[in-house]
Parts: C-alpha cells; structure tokens; sequence
C-alpha cells in the first residue's frame, strides 16, 4: 500500500454535499446567466433554452470521463432538465474522487480495483500513465541479422 493511500480517507458526507453543490452551481450558473442576457438583449425565450441546454450539455461532455460516463453522454446533457440531472449524478461521483463508489465500466476495469480493510466499497481508478512504458529500444548501430 503507497503511503498516500494509507493517509487519505474518503469525504465524509458533509464535505462530498459542500463540493457537489460548489461543483454543480459552476457547472450550470454561467449557462443560465448566459441564456438569460441572451433572452434579455433578443427577446427571444427560445435562445435562453439553447443556450443554457447547450452549457449543461458541454459541462457534462467535460465531467463524464471522469465519472464512468462516455464524452457523448454530453448529448443527454443537453435535454432540458434530465441534463441537471445527469449533471447532479456527475458532480455527486466528481466530489468523492479519487475514490469510486460505483462499480467501473467494462473498459475501465483493467485498471481500476477494489480496495479493502478500511476502505471496503470503494473502487480505486487512477488515470493512466501520462507516457507508456515501452520495451528496451535498438540500438543504431546494432548489426541487423537475417
């Protein structure tokens, strides 16, 4: 066990609600605050629907890698009022990382797992290396064979 696992623990309640809500209120407040002076200057209702869709449906393209959902899920973000919903869910998964209480997906289980002792529950999933490992290179002056 890596010495940053032994000292961090998972939010309690209280703080995963705190940073959920902080998350949520960035992620759709300039979308709204948009689609509202674009109503206001156009006079047009149907511009401040797409604009503040529009926002919800980038931010939750944004979060969803990070939570298990695939980048084209921003498209669901994008319909009115299930896209606050689904924003809620990511920003509920966002405050609790980098532990995981939701099993991975498929293609995510190869490098994630599931922790025991205290932690027993949580799913641990870190990002991949920035650079692959890569096997003993050539040399240039090798003599090449046949």
């Amino acid at each position: 066990m890596e010495r940053w696992e032994r000292l961090s623990a998972p939010r309690g309640l209280v703080a995963r609600s705190s940073i959920a809500a902080v998350l949520f209120t960035v992620a759709v407040l300039p979308g709204w605050t948009l689609g509202d002076l674009a109503e206001h200057r156009t006079g047009q209702p149907v511009l401040d629907w797409l604009i503040t869709c529009g926002w919800s449906g980038l931010a939750v393209a944004v979060c969803a890698p990070w939570c298990s959902y695939r980048r084209r899920d921003g498209w669901l973000g994008a319909v009115p009022l299930y896209g606050w919903y689904l924003l809620g869910v990511l920003t509920w998964r966002l405050a609790l990382l980098p532990y995981r209480d939701w099993e991975p997906r498929r293609d995510e289980l190869w490098r994630a797992r599931w922790l025991t002792g205290d932690l027993l529950g949580y799913w641990r999933s870190d990002p991949p290396a920035a650079r692959a490992v890569t096997g003993v290179r050539r040399p240039a002056a090798a003599r090449r064979t046949r």
